[in-house]
């Protein structure tokens, strides 16, 4: 790949504007158009992203694009588990993607953020079903028309997971300078028994969390939660 040139300070202006402003107006979308995603624009990002950095270059990323009937067949049966109580009682993660005993300061923005979105929603503590329902929007993909599931090899340990993380932000960022919006989403990972048989993925394959892609509803109250981030000073030290 050719190394990016700039010729002036304009064109450098530009360049740094133009990728600070994918960054920082990614945002987790949760509405969704029905507009459709072109499958050469997916391909296109994919391979953006596939540039990500991964060590020794293992490249540990197996995607999984989902639409139409295959999308919406998945999306039946994982509501269907999700709307049972004693069905959604034996699945469970196959890895702890959160900590298994929350402190400060972590629990208390894990909390201000979902109250913040539920609150738009009108939803209260008390409406569990509301919650309830707001949740399973998930397994509908928002309404996006295209779902992502991302796998990687068992064997593949936690360098590799870094690494994913890296090539699905590179796929994020690179859906913003082209219009698409994202959502990822580790609600999914509850249900990989599903998820894993429905997409063909192989025994060795572990489910690391699906992803909502499309045209955000502008219209939608649920977008319009901005999600705070902390100062550069609140978690750097600069030493020497």
């Amino acid at each position: 790949m050719r190394p990016l040139i700039l010729e002036s300070s304009t064109a450098a202006a530009t360049a740094i504007a133009t990728v600070d402003a994918a960054i920082t107006s990614r945002a987790s979308v949760r509405a969704f158009l029905p507009q459709p995603v072109p499958r050469e624009m997916i391909e296109d990002l994919l391979r953006v992203a596939a540039r990500s950095p991964s060590g020794t270059n293992t490249q540990p990323w197996n995607v999984w694009v989902l639409t139409g009937e295959t999308k919406r067949a998945l999306s039946q049966k994982l509501q269907a588990a999700h709307n049972d109580p004693l069905v959604a009682a034996t699945h469970t993660e196959d890895y702890a993607y959160y900590p298994t005993q929350w402190q400060s300061p972590f629990i208390e923005r894990r909390r201000k953020v979902g109250w913040d979105l539920y609150s738009l929603l009108g939803l209260v503590k008390t409406d569990k079903a509301g919650m309830h329902a707001q949740h399973g929007r998930n397994y509908d993909f928002f309404d996006a028309p295209v779902g992502l599931m991302f796998t990687i090899d068992r064997v593949m340990q936690q360098g590799s997971w870094l690494d994913y993380g890296m090539f699905m932000q590179s796929l994020m960022v690179a859906a913003r300078g082209r219009g698409l919006d994202t959502c990822p989403q580790a609600a999914f990972n509850q249900y990989h028994r599903i998820i894993l048989p429905h997409i063909g993925a192989p025994p060795e394959h572990r489910l690391v969390c699906g992803m909502s892609l499309g045209y955000a509803d502008a219209s939608a109250v649920a977008n319009t939660l901005i999600t705070e981030r902390e100062a550069v000073a609140n978690f750097t030290r600069f030493l020497g």
